[in-house]
């Protein structure tokens, strides 16, 4: 596998702090008939941004699409892009300085080889897919997944591809298996100016609600649910096993502040949030979230 040759490389070197990348390759020989099956076989020359090393890689069979580092600082910013995968005419000069952390994000520019994502899809053929975010119009993005460390990365990476973007369409969206992520990425929202939906049969659960109060408009369709409930640390200790006055809980409202939320309505939803414990859920619906000040109802 060529992640698993690059990461062998990588500490060979011990070059372990890479800059973000968003990898994928453009194909340069023929595809198989079938679009659930397309691959390519592409012989070109890979270059690590962070040290200017060059090596050749024949025959590497990789699924269709796109090879761009995207280079993102600690708030999620793109930072630098370049193309990896090129003709063998790059200088081997550093792509540029300032992430602290290493990703790998799988772009397909022309739509995913599959679309479906746990029984959920698309509303229509994607323009392009970046992980969870696929892109069905020049301005709308419709999400499906669960929200991870490599999401930023994956959503600099739409970005800088297509800046065009003014709305997210949350279809089904699980929750977060990273919060510092979550946040990384609801600020990126915040700052890029969009605005957040979830349409009718729309979920957006957990980790993925903090995403959702990004956008500079919220609003939602009468049959969207939305489900929350308490925070649980790396040492299985949750909201309710810390005092009133504890820091930790400043964290979460001080991201709310950050995305628009007056003192009050925030400080209301992070006690909605922890009403429950962390294996229990609260459901609110378009109608709960509008009544918090969270969401406009729409549709």
């Amino acid at each position: 596998m060529l992640m698993k040759a690059i990461f062998a490389l990588l500490r060979r070197l011990n070059m372990v702090s890479m800059a973000c990348l968003a990898i994928v390759a453009t194909p340069i020989a023929a595809q198989a008939a079938e679009r659930d099956h397309a691959y390519a076989t592409t012989a070109a020359k890979l270059v690590l941004p962070t040290a200017g090393i060059a090596m050749e890689y024949a025959a590497l069979t990789l699924s269709e699409s796109r090879v761009e580092p995207i280079l993102i600082d600690e708030e999620g910013n793109p930072i630098a892009s370049r193309t990896l995968w090129d003709d063998g005419t790059d200088d081997g000069e550093d792509a540029g300085s300032g992430p602290t952390e290493s990703c790998f994000a799988e772009v397909f520019p022309d739509g995913p080889l599959s679309s479906e994502s746990d029984g959920f899809a698309p509303s229509r053929t994607p323009i392009a897919s970046y992980g969870p975010f696929h892109l069905v119009t020049a301005d709308t993005v419709e999400m499906i997944g669960t929200i991870d460390s490599s999401t930023p990365c994956q959503f600099a990476a739409l970005l800088a591809a297509h800046p065009g973007i003014r709305r997210l369409v949350m279809l089904e969206c699980p929750g977060s298996e990273d919060e510092t992520a979550t946040h990384m990425l609801g600020r990126a929202v915040r700052r890029a100016g969009i605005a957040t939906h979830v349409p009718n049969g729309g979920s957006v659960r957990s980790g993925a609600v903090d995403l959702f109060l990004a956008g500079v408009e919220r609003t939602a369709a009468r049959r969207a649910e939305f489900v929350v409930h308490s925070w649980r640390d790396e040492d299985g200790y949750e909201a309710r096993d810390f005092p009133a006055n504890d820091p930790v809980h400043a964290e979460y409202i001080s991201y709310y502040r950050e995305m628009g939320l007056s003192d009050a309505v925030a400080r209301q939803f992070y006690a909605v949030t922890i009403s429950v414990g962390f294996d229990d859920v609260r459901t609110l619906s378009a109608a709960d979230m509008a009544r918090l000040g969270l969401a406009r109802v729409s549709g």
